[in-house]
């Protein structure tokens, strides 16, 4: 139990909470823990959106499947991330992503009932953490719109340059890492792995890039003010 609370308090749902109103807000909330194999869905699109999750260890992808199994990958989750909470705001939601373990992994699922009832209104702490809910979901918002700005353009190099200059704008420095690998990312831009794999080589051959696997580094600024590390 330590150790979940420990994640949770650096979750941003639980940020500068107690651990006894962390706990509180799980009892109020019905938390229940629950673990994950590799490739095993911890939420299945077209079932009922009844909890949101937030990530206790490991890794795990949130993504959309057409009819013919094209994948779309929204984003990548890491310990004390949380996911489906944007369901939890509206009853009768029914998921339309999948959310599958990358790696094994543990997650803790909250109640959406619970979450809608009230409830937690009635303490200084449960307030704090409905504050920080609806910060995180308006950070979920400009994240997607993010995604499809790099959606909108209209080349492989394109796309490239877009995700890149965000992170690297997100991060302040021109040197960070991915949380992708190299078929997520293309996954993530809906494009080919190999045409991505050749743009990202002739980047790097005309000088604007470094990378080795998931870590990058801008050679050249793509916005004035940008400095490389």
């Amino acid at each position: 139990m330590k150790e979940i609370l420990t994640v949770l308090a650096s979750s941003s749902l639980f940020s500068g909470l107690t651990e006894t109103e962390i706990q509180e807000i799980q009892q109020t909330l019905h938390g229940e823990q629950r673990a994950f194999e590799r490739d095993e869905r911890l939420l299945r699109a077209g079932d009922p959106a009844k909890a949101f999750g937030i990530l206790l260890s490991g890794g795990a992808l949130v993504r959309q499947e057409d009819f013919w199994g094209n994948q779309n990958i929204l984003s990548s989750l890491h310990s004390g991330d949380c996911f489906a909470e944007s369901f939890a705001c509206l009853p009768g939601a029914i998921l339309n992503v999948d959310v599958t373990a990358s790696q094994p992994c543990e997650a803790l699922f909250l109640q959406t009932e619970r979450l809608l009832s009230g409830e937690l209104s009635a303490s200084i702490g449960g307030q704090r953490f409905l504050q920080h809910f609806l910060v995180n979901l308006a950070g979920k918002n400009l994240r997607l719109n993010e995604k499809i700005t790099h959606m909108g353009q209209r080349s492989t190099r394109a796309k490239i340059l877009s995700y890149l200059s965000a992170c690297a704008r997100r991060q302040g420095a021109a040197e960070f890492d991915v949380p992708f690998s190299r078929q997520q990312l293309a996954d993530y831009l809906s494009v080919d792995r190999s045409g991505l794999s050749a743009e990202l080589c002739r980047l790097r051959d005309e000088g604007l890039m470094e990378f080795q696997r998931g870590h990058f580094r801008l050679k050249k600024p793509l916005e004035e003010g940008w400095e490389s590390s």
